[in-house]
Protein backbone atom coordinates (compact mmCIF):
# COMPACT_ATOMS: atom_id res chain seq x y z
CA UNK A 1 0.00 0.00 0.00
CA UNK A 2 2.89 2.50 0.55
CA UNK A 3 4.23 2.01 -2.70
CA UNK A 4 1.34 2.43 -4.34
CA UNK A 5 0.26 6.13 -2.28
CA UNK A 6 3.83 6.55 -3.40
CA UNK A 7 3.38 5.85 -7.25
CA UNK A 8 0.20 8.22 -7.12
CA UNK A 9 2.08 10.97 -5.43
CA UNK A 10 4.95 10.79 -8.21
CA UNK A 11 2.17 10.96 -11.02
CA UNK A 12 -0.48 13.44 -9.95
CA UNK A 13 0.24 16.12 -12.69
CA UNK A 14 1.39 19.86 -10.99
CA UNK A 15 -0.97 22.33 -13.03
CA UNK A 16 0.14 26.08 -12.64
CA UNK A 17 -2.28 28.51 -13.81
CA UNK A 18 -1.12 31.59 -15.22
CA UNK A 19 -2.15 34.56 -13.58
CA UNK A 20 -3.42 37.49 -15.68
CA UNK A 21 -2.31 40.57 -14.74
CA UNK A 22 -4.86 43.11 -13.46
CA UNK A 23 -5.34 46.24 -14.91
CA UNK A 24 -3.85 49.30 -13.24
CA UNK A 25 -6.74 52.48 -13.87
CA UNK A 26 -6.58 56.34 -14.22
CA UNK A 27 -8.56 58.86 -12.75
CA UNK A 28 -7.66 62.51 -13.52
CA UNK A 29 -9.24 65.13 -12.16
CA UNK A 30 -9.85 69.00 -12.76
CA UNK A 31 -9.96 71.88 -9.85
CA UNK A 32 -11.73 75.01 -9.88
CA UNK A 33 -12.24 77.90 -7.36
CA UNK A 34 -15.35 79.85 -7.68
CA UNK A 35 -16.41 78.65 -10.98
CA UNK A 36 -12.94 79.17 -12.44
CA UNK A 37 -9.99 76.04 -13.19
CA UNK A 38 -7.37 76.43 -11.65
CA UNK A 39 -3.57 75.24 -13.26
CA UNK A 40 -3.43 72.38 -10.45
CA UNK A 41 -4.61 68.93 -11.88
CA UNK A 42 -5.20 66.01 -9.60
CA UNK A 43 -5.01 62.19 -10.41
CA UNK A 44 -5.88 58.87 -8.41
CA UNK A 45 -4.31 55.34 -9.30
CA UNK A 46 -5.99 52.04 -8.61
CA UNK A 47 -4.45 48.57 -8.79
CA UNK A 48 -5.56 45.42 -6.80
CA UNK A 49 -7.75 46.80 -4.17
CA UNK A 50 -5.99 49.12 -3.41
CA UNK A 51 -6.12 53.18 -4.58
CA UNK A 52 -2.59 55.57 -5.03
CA UNK A 53 -3.61 58.94 -3.88
CA UNK A 54 0.15 60.33 -3.82
CA UNK A 55 2.82 60.09 -6.28
CA UNK A 56 6.46 58.75 -5.78
CA UNK A 57 7.91 61.71 -5.22
CA UNK A 58 5.42 63.18 -2.67
CA UNK A 59 6.88 63.55 1.36
CA UNK A 60 3.67 62.37 2.38
CA UNK A 61 2.38 58.72 0.70
CA UNK A 62 -1.33 57.72 0.87
CA UNK A 63 -2.80 54.94 0.05
CA UNK A 64 -6.60 53.24 0.21
CA UNK A 65 -7.14 49.59 0.81
CA UNK A 66 -10.09 48.44 0.11
CA UNK A 67 -9.86 44.76 1.21
CA UNK A 68 -8.58 45.75 4.82
CA UNK A 69 -11.27 49.28 4.83
CA UNK A 70 -7.96 51.28 5.79
CA UNK A 71 -6.73 54.66 5.02
CA UNK A 72 -2.62 54.48 5.20
CA UNK A 73 -0.61 57.44 5.67
CA UNK A 74 3.13 57.37 5.24
CA UNK A 75 6.17 59.95 6.03
CA UNK A 76 9.82 59.90 6.37
CA UNK A 77 10.96 62.03 8.93
CA UNK A 78 14.96 62.19 10.22
CA UNK A 79 15.76 58.81 8.88
CA UNK A 80 12.35 56.76 9.79
CA UNK A 81 9.64 56.31 8.10
CA UNK A 82 6.49 56.62 10.03
CA UNK A 83 3.17 54.92 9.49
CA UNK A 84 -0.94 56.18 10.27
CA UNK A 85 -3.34 53.49 10.08
CA UNK A 86 -7.16 54.75 10.12
CA UNK A 87 -10.17 52.10 9.87
CA UNK A 88 -13.16 53.02 7.52
CA UNK A 89 -15.19 53.09 10.46
CA UNK A 90 -13.09 56.48 11.96
CA UNK A 91 -14.17 58.46 9.16
CA UNK A 92 -16.83 61.16 8.88
CA UNK A 93 -20.16 59.42 8.08
CA UNK A 94 -22.20 60.69 5.29
CA UNK A 95 -25.94 61.79 4.89
CA UNK A 96 -27.45 60.35 1.53
CA UNK A 97 -29.36 63.01 -0.53
CA UNK A 98 -32.66 62.33 -3.23
CA UNK A 99 -30.61 64.12 -6.49
CA UNK A 100 -28.39 61.92 -9.18
CA UNK A 101 -26.22 63.13 -11.41
CA UNK A 102 -24.94 61.96 -14.30
CA UNK A 103 -21.06 62.71 -14.55
CA UNK A 104 -18.93 61.05 -17.50
CA UNK A 105 -21.71 58.99 -18.40
CA UNK A 106 -21.81 57.26 -14.90
CA UNK A 107 -25.26 58.30 -12.67
CA UNK A 108 -24.32 59.42 -9.75
CA UNK A 109 -25.42 59.22 -6.17
CA UNK A 110 -24.93 62.88 -3.74
CA UNK A 111 -23.87 62.43 -0.07
CA UNK A 112 -22.99 65.04 1.95
CA UNK A 113 -20.37 65.42 4.63
CA UNK A 114 -20.19 67.64 7.89
CA UNK A 115 -16.32 68.19 9.00
CA UNK A 116 -14.76 71.22 10.95
CA UNK A 117 -17.61 73.58 10.43
CA UNK A 118 -16.90 72.73 6.61
CA UNK A 119 -19.86 71.21 3.69
CA UNK A 120 -18.43 68.59 1.82
CA UNK A 121 -20.77 67.49 -1.04
CA UNK A 122 -19.66 64.18 -3.38
CA UNK A 123 -21.04 62.86 -5.95
CA UNK A 124 -20.15 58.94 -6.51
CA UNK A 125 -20.84 55.86 -8.62
CA UNK A 126 -20.22 51.83 -8.24
CA UNK A 127 -20.35 51.24 -12.07
CA UNK A 128 -16.80 51.40 -12.74
CA UNK A 129 -14.17 48.88 -12.29
CA UNK A 130 -12.10 51.80 -10.80
CA UNK A 131 -12.56 52.77 -7.11
CA UNK A 132 -11.48 55.56 -4.51
CA UNK A 133 -11.52 59.23 -4.09
CA UNK A 134 -9.10 62.08 -3.88
CA UNK A 135 -9.46 62.98 -0.82
CA UNK A 136 -9.32 59.73 1.59
CA UNK A 137 -11.80 61.20 3.99
CA UNK A 138 -14.55 61.27 1.73
CA UNK A 139 -15.55 57.91 0.51
CA UNK A 140 -19.01 56.73 0.67
CA UNK A 141 -17.94 52.66 0.57
CA UNK A 142 -15.56 50.67 -0.92
CA UNK A 143 -17.11 50.18 -4.33
CA UNK A 144 -17.44 53.31 -4.69
CA UNK A 145 -15.27 56.06 -7.47
CA UNK A 146 -15.96 59.43 -6.13
CA UNK A 147 -16.33 61.95 -9.40
CA UNK A 148 -17.11 65.09 -7.56
CA UNK A 149 -16.85 66.74 -4.29
CA UNK A 150 -17.47 70.22 -3.74
CA UNK A 151 -16.46 72.39 -0.42
CA UNK A 152 -18.43 75.08 0.82
CA UNK A 153 -19.83 75.91 -2.35
CA UNK A 154 -17.08 77.26 -3.97
CA UNK A 155 -14.27 74.44 -4.38
CA UNK A 156 -14.90 71.98 -6.61
CA UNK A 157 -12.60 68.75 -8.16
CA UNK A 158 -14.48 66.92 -10.94
CA UNK A 159 -13.19 63.94 -12.43
CA UNK A 160 -12.22 64.48 -16.30
CA UNK A 161 -11.48 60.94 -17.23
CA UNK A 162 -11.28 57.27 -16.54
CA UNK A 163 -8.35 55.29 -18.55
CA UNK A 164 -6.13 52.49 -18.24
CA UNK A 165 -2.61 53.42 -17.30
CA UNK A 166 -0.64 51.10 -19.33
CA UNK A 167 2.95 51.18 -17.73
CA UNK A 168 2.55 52.73 -14.71
CA UNK A 169 4.82 51.95 -11.97
CA UNK A 170 3.25 51.85 -8.64
CA UNK A 171 5.00 51.18 -4.94
CA UNK A 172 3.47 50.61 -1.92
CA UNK A 173 6.45 51.73 0.52
CA UNK A 174 4.68 50.20 3.85
CA UNK A 175 6.80 47.53 5.40
CA UNK A 176 7.98 46.19 8.55
CA UNK A 177 10.34 48.67 9.33
CA UNK A 178 7.04 51.46 9.49
CA UNK A 179 6.78 52.66 12.98
CA UNK A 180 3.05 52.75 13.26
CA UNK A 181 1.77 56.43 15.21
CA UNK A 182 -1.32 57.96 16.38
CA UNK A 183 -3.41 60.36 14.40
CA UNK A 184 -2.03 62.90 16.70
CA UNK A 185 2.08 61.92 16.70
CA UNK A 186 1.70 61.94 12.83
CA UNK A 187 -0.01 65.28 12.39
CA UNK A 188 3.35 66.74 14.76
CA UNK A 189 5.52 64.90 12.33
CA UNK A 190 3.77 65.95 9.11
CA UNK A 191 4.09 69.61 10.40
CA UNK A 192 7.36 69.89 11.36
CA UNK A 193 8.60 67.97 8.14
CA UNK A 194 6.92 71.20 6.18
CA UNK A 195 9.40 74.00 8.00
CA UNK A 196 13.32 73.81 9.07
CA UNK A 197 13.73 75.26 12.60
CA UNK A 198 17.17 76.58 13.66
CA UNK A 199 17.56 77.04 17.11
CA UNK A 200 19.34 79.68 18.44
CA UNK A 201 19.45 79.57 22.41
CA UNK A 202 18.24 76.78 24.87
CA UNK A 203 17.39 77.94 27.99
CA UNK A 204 20.10 80.32 28.40
CA UNK A 205 20.38 82.77 31.38
CA UNK A 206 19.50 86.18 30.59
CA UNK A 207 20.13 88.49 33.86
CA UNK A 208 22.34 91.03 35.79
CA UNK A 209 25.79 89.91 36.67
CA UNK A 210 28.74 91.83 37.52
CA UNK A 211 31.02 88.92 37.05
CA UNK A 212 30.65 88.30 33.17
CA UNK A 213 33.56 89.80 31.12
CA UNK A 214 32.74 90.03 27.27
CA UNK A 215 34.90 88.50 24.83
CA UNK A 216 38.11 90.44 23.04
CA UNK A 217 38.87 88.30 20.23
CA UNK A 218 38.79 90.18 17.03
CA UNK A 219 37.05 86.85 15.37
CA UNK A 220 34.54 85.21 17.57
CA UNK A 221 33.04 81.63 16.73
CA UNK A 222 30.00 80.66 14.99
CA UNK A 223 27.29 78.75 16.32
CA UNK A 224 28.35 79.29 20.23
CA UNK A 225 26.63 81.93 22.54
CA UNK A 226 28.26 84.77 24.46
CA UNK A 227 26.88 86.52 27.24
CA UNK A 228 27.76 90.58 27.31
CA UNK A 229 26.38 93.79 28.69
CA UNK A 230 26.22 91.99 32.62
CA UNK A 231 24.38 89.25 31.16
CA UNK A 232 21.70 91.23 30.04
CA UNK A 233 22.39 90.24 26.43
CA UNK A 234 22.54 86.96 24.78
CA UNK A 235 24.53 86.74 21.10
CA UNK A 236 25.21 83.91 18.85
CA UNK A 237 26.33 84.11 15.07
CA UNK A 238 24.43 81.79 12.99
CA UNK A 239 25.44 80.29 9.36
CA UNK A 240 21.85 80.12 6.73
CA UNK A 241 22.53 77.51 4.42
CA UNK A 242 20.93 78.71 0.77
CA UNK A 243 17.64 76.38 1.78
CA UNK A 244 16.90 78.76 4.59
CA UNK A 245 17.80 82.07 2.78
CA UNK A 246 15.01 80.68 -0.10
CA UNK A 247 12.36 80.66 2.81
CA UNK A 248 9.44 82.21 1.94
CA UNK A 249 8.77 82.53 5.48
CA UNK A 250 10.65 83.59 8.53
CA UNK A 251 8.99 83.49 12.03
CA UNK A 252 11.19 84.09 15.44
CA UNK A 253 9.57 81.73 18.25
CA UNK A 254 10.76 83.07 21.97
CA UNK A 255 9.88 81.30 25.65
CA UNK A 256 10.77 83.41 28.60
CA UNK A 257 10.08 82.70 32.13
CA UNK A 258 11.50 84.03 35.44
CA UNK A 259 14.21 83.05 37.22
CA UNK A 260 13.84 84.85 39.87
CA UNK A 261 12.97 88.52 38.32
CA UNK A 262 9.56 89.55 39.28
CA UNK A 263 9.03 92.44 37.18
CA UNK A 264 7.18 93.35 33.76
CA UNK A 265 10.45 94.02 31.36
CA UNK A 266 11.54 95.47 28.43
CA UNK A 267 12.85 92.83 26.04
CA UNK A 268 13.94 92.90 22.53
CA UNK A 269 15.46 90.42 19.67
CA UNK A 270 17.92 91.77 17.08
CA UNK A 271 20.01 91.24 14.44
CA UNK A 272 23.36 92.76 13.90
CA UNK A 273 25.56 91.93 10.54
CA UNK A 274 28.68 90.19 10.64
CA UNK A 275 31.91 93.46 11.80
CA UNK A 276 33.17 94.65 8.42
CA UNK A 277 36.20 96.96 9.05
CA UNK A 278 34.85 99.89 7.65
CA UNK A 279 31.67 99.91 9.20
CA UNK A 280 30.70 100.06 13.33
CA UNK A 281 28.09 98.03 14.53
CA UNK A 282 26.13 97.11 18.26
CA UNK A 283 28.87 94.22 18.50
CA UNK A 284 32.04 97.04 18.94
CA UNK A 285 30.06 98.42 21.60
CA UNK A 286 29.51 95.17 23.49
CA UNK A 287 32.91 94.00 22.84
CA UNK A 288 34.88 97.10 24.05
CA UNK A 289 33.00 99.53 25.50
CA UNK A 290 29.76 102.48 24.52
CA UNK A 291 32.72 104.61 23.66
CA UNK A 292 32.79 103.05 20.40
CA UNK A 293 28.96 104.07 19.45
CA UNK A 294 28.14 107.62 17.85
CA UNK A 295 26.68 109.94 20.26
CA UNK A 296 23.27 112.02 19.58
CA UNK A 297 23.29 114.80 21.74
CA UNK A 298 19.97 116.64 22.36
CA UNK A 299 18.92 120.36 22.47
CA UNK A 300 20.17 119.79 26.60
CA UNK A 301 22.90 118.61 25.77
CA UNK A 302 22.04 114.79 26.73
CA UNK A 303 24.19 112.39 24.80
CA UNK A 304 22.28 109.04 23.42
CA UNK A 305 24.92 106.08 22.21
CA UNK A 306 24.39 104.31 18.71
CA UNK A 307 20.71 105.64 17.86
CA UNK A 308 20.78 107.02 14.48
CA UNK A 309 22.45 105.48 11.55
CA UNK A 310 25.14 107.19 9.68
CA UNK A 311 28.19 106.70 7.46
CA UNK A 312 29.86 105.05 9.94
CA UNK A 313 27.28 103.11 11.97
CA UNK A 314 24.34 100.43 11.25
CA UNK A 315 22.19 100.11 14.77
CA UNK A 316 20.60 96.88 15.22
CA UNK A 317 17.81 95.78 13.08
CA UNK A 318 14.81 95.03 15.54
CA UNK A 319 12.66 91.63 14.96
CA UNK A 320 10.74 91.34 17.42
CA UNK A 321 10.35 93.67 20.72
CA UNK A 322 8.58 92.00 23.49
CA UNK A 323 7.94 92.06 27.14
CA UNK A 324 8.39 89.93 29.94
CA UNK A 325 5.59 88.40 32.37
CA UNK A 326 5.11 89.92 35.96
CA UNK A 327 7.60 86.14 37.34
CA UNK A 328 6.00 83.37 35.34
CA UNK A 329 7.00 80.14 36.64
CA UNK A 330 9.03 81.12 39.22
CA UNK A 331 6.44 83.38 41.27
CA UNK A 332 3.80 80.83 40.55
CA UNK A 333 4.13 78.48 44.07
CA UNK A 334 4.92 81.93 45.66
CA UNK A 335 1.67 83.94 44.73
CA UNK A 336 -1.13 81.15 44.51
CA UNK A 337 -4.77 82.07 43.85
CA UNK A 338 -7.60 80.08 43.59
CA UNK A 339 -8.83 79.58 40.26
CA UNK A 340 -5.84 81.00 38.63
CA UNK A 341 -3.99 78.76 36.60
CA UNK A 342 -0.65 80.37 36.38
CA UNK A 343 1.15 80.37 32.78
CA UNK A 344 4.68 77.98 33.03
CA UNK A 345 6.47 80.49 30.75
CA UNK A 346 5.12 82.75 28.02
CA UNK A 347 5.36 82.11 24.03
CA UNK A 348 5.96 85.21 21.54
CA UNK A 349 5.82 84.21 17.83
CA UNK A 350 6.15 86.66 15.38
CA UNK A 351 6.65 86.96 11.24
CA UNK A 352 9.80 88.97 10.58
CA UNK A 353 10.07 87.50 6.85
CA UNK A 354 10.80 91.14 5.54
CA UNK A 355 14.32 91.58 8.25
CA UNK A 356 16.03 88.78 7.61
CA UNK A 357 18.73 89.13 5.31
CA UNK A 358 19.14 87.27 1.72
CA UNK A 359 22.25 88.95 1.23
CA UNK A 360 23.67 87.34 4.55
CA UNK A 361 25.27 84.10 5.05
CA UNK A 362 26.61 84.65 8.45
CA UNK A 363 24.77 87.52 11.24
CA UNK A 364 24.63 87.85 14.58
CA UNK A 365 21.10 87.71 16.15
CA UNK A 366 20.59 88.67 20.45
CA UNK A 367 18.09 88.65 22.73
CA UNK A 368 18.21 91.69 25.55
CA UNK A 369 16.33 91.77 29.05
CA UNK A 370 16.50 94.93 30.87
CA UNK A 371 16.92 93.56 34.26
CA UNK A 372 19.05 94.08 37.52
CA UNK A 373 18.23 90.51 38.86
CA UNK A 374 21.00 87.71 39.69
CA UNK A 375 18.31 85.16 38.67
CA UNK A 376 17.01 86.93 35.70
CA UNK A 377 15.07 85.39 33.11
CA UNK A 378 15.50 82.21 30.87
CA UNK A 379 14.37 82.12 27.15
CA UNK A 380 14.86 79.29 24.09
CA UNK A 381 14.67 81.33 20.75
CA UNK A 382 14.17 79.71 17.27
CA UNK A 383 14.03 81.14 13.77
CA UNK A 384 11.50 79.02 11.54
CA UNK A 385 11.82 79.03 7.87
CA UNK A 386 8.88 78.47 6.00
CA UNK A 387 8.91 77.46 2.18
CA UNK A 388 6.25 79.27 -0.26
CA UNK A 389 2.64 78.30 -0.86
CA UNK A 390 3.88 77.02 -4.03
CA UNK A 391 6.23 78.07 -6.60
CA UNK A 392 3.80 80.77 -7.92
CA UNK A 393 4.27 82.37 -4.86
CA UNK A 394 8.03 82.35 -4.64
CA UNK A 395 10.07 85.52 -5.51
CA UNK A 396 13.49 85.92 -6.68
CA UNK A 397 13.72 89.32 -5.63
CA UNK A 398 16.24 90.03 -3.13
CA UNK A 399 15.34 91.63 0.53
CA UNK A 400 16.38 94.98 1.13
CA UNK A 401 16.77 96.02 4.82
CA UNK A 402 18.51 99.29 6.01
CA UNK A 403 17.70 100.26 10.11
CA UNK A 404 17.82 103.79 10.46
CA UNK A 405 17.44 104.27 14.06
CA UNK A 406 16.69 102.26 16.99
CA UNK A 407 17.47 104.17 20.80
CA UNK A 408 16.52 101.10 22.79
CA UNK A 409 19.38 100.76 24.87
CA UNK A 410 20.12 97.14 24.98
CA UNK A 411 23.27 97.99 26.97
CA UNK A 412 21.39 99.26 29.88
CA UNK A 413 23.66 97.64 32.14
CA UNK A 414 26.36 99.37 30.91
CA UNK A 415 25.20 102.45 30.92
CA UNK A 416 23.53 103.29 27.53
CA UNK A 417 20.99 105.94 27.91
CA UNK A 418 17.27 105.78 28.01
CA UNK A 419 14.96 107.65 25.16
CA UNK A 420 14.32 110.72 26.99
CA UNK A 421 15.17 113.28 23.99
CA UNK A 422 11.71 113.62 23.04
CA UNK A 423 10.77 116.06 25.65
CA UNK A 424 13.22 118.73 24.67
CA UNK A 425 13.88 117.14 20.87
CA UNK A 426 13.17 115.68 17.70
CA UNK A 427 15.39 112.48 16.57
CA UNK A 428 16.64 113.22 13.49
CA UNK A 429 18.19 111.18 11.08
CA UNK A 430 19.83 110.83 7.20
CA UNK A 431 19.36 108.23 4.77
CA UNK A 432 19.86 106.97 0.88
CA UNK A 433 17.31 105.00 -1.12
CA UNK A 434 19.04 103.69 -4.18
CA UNK A 435 17.41 102.91 -7.31
CA UNK A 436 14.62 100.64 -8.39
CA UNK A 437 13.27 99.86 -4.66
CA UNK A 438 10.38 98.24 -4.65
CA UNK A 439 7.43 97.54 -1.83
CA UNK A 440 9.25 100.35 0.44
CA UNK A 441 8.16 100.10 3.80
CA UNK A 442 9.09 101.53 7.16
CA UNK A 443 8.38 99.32 10.25
CA UNK A 444 8.32 101.32 13.04
CA UNK A 445 8.45 100.38 16.85
CA UNK A 446 7.29 102.14 19.52
CA UNK A 447 6.56 101.84 22.88
CA UNK A 448 6.14 104.37 26.01
CA UNK A 449 7.56 103.86 29.49
CA UNK A 450 7.55 106.18 32.99
CA UNK A 451 5.74 103.72 35.25
CA UNK A 452 3.74 105.79 37.77
CA UNK A 453 0.52 107.62 37.12
CA UNK A 454 1.85 111.05 34.96
CA UNK A 455 4.15 108.66 33.13
CA UNK A 456 3.94 108.00 29.79
CA UNK A 457 3.48 104.13 30.23
CA UNK A 458 0.04 104.71 31.20
CA UNK A 459 -1.15 107.99 29.16
CA UNK A 460 -1.79 108.02 25.70
CA UNK A 461 0.78 110.04 23.86
CA UNK A 462 1.20 111.11 19.92
CA UNK A 463 3.96 109.77 18.02
CA UNK A 464 4.75 111.48 14.16
CA UNK A 465 7.27 110.57 11.51
CA UNK A 466 7.92 113.15 8.75
CA UNK A 467 10.15 112.73 5.76
CA UNK A 468 11.50 115.58 4.33
CA UNK A 469 9.26 117.69 6.32
CA UNK A 470 6.01 115.90 4.97
CA UNK A 471 3.78 114.06 7.68
CA UNK A 472 4.10 110.33 6.43
CA UNK A 473 2.65 108.70 9.78
CA UNK A 474 0.82 109.17 13.09
CA UNK A 475 -0.09 107.42 15.57
CA UNK A 476 -1.12 107.25 19.30
CA UNK A 477 0.33 104.13 20.43
CA UNK A 478 -2.03 102.41 23.22
CA UNK A 479 -3.35 98.61 24.36
CA UNK A 480 -6.80 98.05 25.58
CA UNK A 481 -5.80 94.55 26.13
CA UNK A 482 -3.94 93.55 29.20
CA UNK A 483 -6.18 91.79 31.03
CA UNK A 484 -6.04 89.00 28.42
CA UNK A 485 -2.42 87.59 29.76
CA UNK A 486 -3.31 87.84 33.67
CA UNK A 487 -2.43 84.41 33.71
CA UNK A 488 1.17 84.90 32.50
CA UNK A 489 1.28 87.50 35.63
CA UNK A 490 1.37 85.79 39.04
CA UNK A 491 3.63 88.44 40.66
CA UNK A 492 1.50 91.02 39.44
CA UNK A 493 0.30 93.30 42.46
CA UNK A 494 -3.81 93.58 43.26
CA UNK A 495 -5.21 96.72 43.90
CA UNK A 496 -8.33 97.59 46.20
CA UNK A 497 -11.06 97.75 43.23
CA UNK A 498 -9.96 94.40 42.02
CA UNK A 499 -7.75 94.73 39.08
CA UNK A 500 -4.10 93.89 38.52
CA UNK A 501 -1.26 96.18 37.65
CA UNK A 502 -0.56 93.38 34.59
CA UNK A 503 -4.74 94.23 33.68
CA UNK A 504 -4.12 98.38 32.90
CA UNK A 505 -3.56 99.65 29.51
CA UNK A 506 -0.16 101.04 28.11
CA UNK A 507 1.14 102.76 25.83
CA UNK A 508 1.54 99.66 23.12
CA UNK A 509 2.78 97.54 25.50
CA UNK A 510 1.25 94.67 27.99
CA UNK A 511 3.38 92.63 30.33
CA UNK A 512 4.01 88.58 28.59
CA UNK A 513 2.88 90.64 25.22
CA UNK A 514 4.76 90.69 22.03
CA UNK A 515 4.70 94.30 20.34
CA UNK A 516 4.61 94.05 16.72
CA UNK A 517 5.91 97.06 14.05
CA UNK A 518 3.49 99.48 12.57
CA UNK A 519 3.88 99.37 8.57
CA UNK A 520 4.06 102.79 6.94
CA UNK A 521 4.29 102.62 3.01
CA UNK A 522 6.53 105.12 1.44
CA UNK A 523 6.02 103.41 -2.13
CA UNK A 524 5.89 106.86 -3.16
CA UNK A 525 9.65 107.81 -2.13
CA UNK A 526 12.17 108.68 -4.42
CA UNK A 527 15.75 107.73 -4.49
CA UNK A 528 18.08 109.92 -3.36
CA UNK A 529 18.52 111.37 0.20
CA UNK A 530 16.10 112.07 2.73
CA UNK A 531 15.83 112.77 6.30
CA UNK A 532 13.50 111.45 8.63
CA UNK A 533 12.49 112.83 11.63
CA UNK A 534 10.66 111.32 14.78
CA UNK A 535 8.55 113.48 16.85
CA UNK A 536 6.60 112.52 20.09
CA UNK A 537 4.28 114.12 22.84
CA UNK A 538 6.71 112.93 26.01
CA UNK A 539 5.57 114.23 29.76
CA UNK A 540 7.29 115.67 32.11
CA UNK A 541 9.77 114.54 34.25
CA UNK A 542 8.12 114.25 38.18
CA UNK A 543 11.67 114.21 40.44
CA UNK A 544 13.58 111.65 39.80
CA UNK A 545 11.08 109.85 37.77
CA UNK A 546 10.98 110.52 33.81
CA UNK A 547 9.05 109.04 30.55
CA UNK A 548 10.87 107.72 27.70
CA UNK A 549 10.25 106.44 24.26
CA UNK A 550 11.71 102.75 23.01
CA UNK A 551 11.72 103.25 19.40
CA UNK A 552 12.94 101.85 16.51
CA UNK A 553 12.61 101.93 12.46
CA UNK A 554 13.65 99.64 10.17
CA UNK A 555 13.32 100.08 5.91
CA UNK A 556 12.66 96.81 3.85
CA UNK A 557 11.62 96.02 0.44
CA UNK A 558 12.58 94.42 -2.51
CA UNK A 559 15.46 94.59 -4.74
CA UNK A 560 14.75 93.63 -8.48
CA UNK A 561 15.99 90.35 -8.77
CA UNK A 562 17.99 91.47 -12.07
CA UNK A 563 19.70 93.75 -10.03
CA UNK A 564 23.04 93.19 -8.04
CA UNK A 565 24.05 96.43 -6.92
CA UNK A 566 22.66 95.88 -3.42
CA UNK A 567 22.69 92.46 -2.54
CA UNK A 568 24.73 93.39 0.50
CA UNK A 569 23.59 96.42 2.58
CA UNK A 570 26.63 98.74 3.36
Amino acid sequence: MKCLIKYVLVFIPIIVSAQKKSDVYKVAYSNYNNGEKSKHETEIFFHEQLVYLSKNEDKIQQYINLDSKENISLIEYNGQTYGLITPFDELPVPTLKDDLEEILGYKCKHVSYSYFSNKIDVWYTEETKAKGTPYNKYLPNSNALVLKIVTNNNREIRATAITKAKGQKLSNKFDNATLKVSDDKFEEIKINSRYHRLEIFKDEIVNFDNKIIPPQEATLNVNQTYHFSKGSVVMKKIKLTPELKNSGYVFAKLHCKSNGDAYDRTGSVFIIPTKKDSVITMLHALQYGLDQLPVYTDNEGNNYQGIVRDNQYIPPIEIMRFFTSFGADHFNEKRKINNYDWANDVLYKQDVSSLIPSYEDEFWVGVFVGNYDSGGHIVSLELDFYPAYNSEEENEDKKYIQPLFSNLNIMEMEGQNYGRLFGNDTLRGNFEIPADIQKLQLLYTSTGHGGWGGGDEFNPKLNQIFIDGEEVFKIIPWRTDCATYRLSNPASGNFRNGLSSSDLSRSNWCPATVTPPYIVSLDSLKEGKHMIEVVIDQGENDGSSFSHWSISGVLVGEIPSNDDSMKEEK
